[in-house]
């Protein structure tokens, strides 16, 4: 497990009430049989939770059949699918892509995710929790880094990483260290929570313009 240090706290404006909270959406990228993410993303989800500047929704693609082929007149299945989706991406306010690695990248459901919507990540914060063998699954963050780019989104520097990801958790699912991987993830959200507020203060000013 690691972080990147350094992260802003968000505060309210001066003299002002504290801003509305952000919505979070927790997007789960694994689907594999067997798949360790679950027990990743409660521990992500009860760190979240605690916070008062974010209110989540957990996106678990495991749940999500998204073809590979793109369509601008999608069947009526393939709808479906997107209405399981859509609404929460485009409602979102920030974006936490949890991710293993899988062959130095991300998993395929993450790539139709992103290439199934646009608009719903302009100008939007991400940041990631990866987890995998002796990489964490950073070589997949640094790739999605760049998709996410190429969608108008921003993404934050700091990352919660879990090297060799099954020996940082107990049987019931615990982290071993909570206090390094709770102050990796309070990083990335403080950072998240700073630039969600930012862009969405400036959307509300002028549209944005990508």
């Amino acid at each position: 497990m690691s972080s990147k240090a350094g992260a802003a706290t968000v505060t309210g404006p001066v003299g002002g009430s504290a801003p509305a909270p952000l919505k979070l959406a927790v997007i789960l990228g694994s689907n594999r049989e067997g798949r360790f993410g679950p027990v990743v993303s409660d521990w992500f989800l009860s760190r979240a939770a605690e916070r008062a500047d974010f209110t989540t929704e957990l996106i678990d693609l495991a749940g999500v059949e998204l073809p590979t082929a793109l369509s601008f007149r999608p069947e009526a299945t393939v709808r479906a699918e997107l209405a399981k989706v859509s609404a929460p991406l485009a409602g979102a306010d920030a974006f936490v892509v949890l991710t293993p690695e899988y062959n130095h990248s991300f998993p395929a459901t993450v790539k139709s995710l992103i290439d199934w919507h646009y608009a719903e990540w302009q100008a939007k914060p991400v940041g990631f929790v990866s987890y995998g063998g002796i990489s964490g699954g950073l070589r997949a963050v640094e790739q999605l880094r760049q998709v996410f780019a190429e969608l108008h989104a921003v993404t934050v520097r700091d990352t919660v990483s879990f090297h060799n990801a099954g020996g940082h958790f107990d049987e019931a699912g615990r982290p071993k260290d909570s206090a390094g991987c709770d102050a990796a993830a309070t990083a990335m959200l403080d950072q998240l929570a700073w630039w969600g507020l930012a862009l969405r203060e400036a959307k509300a000013v002028r549209p944005y313009g990508g």
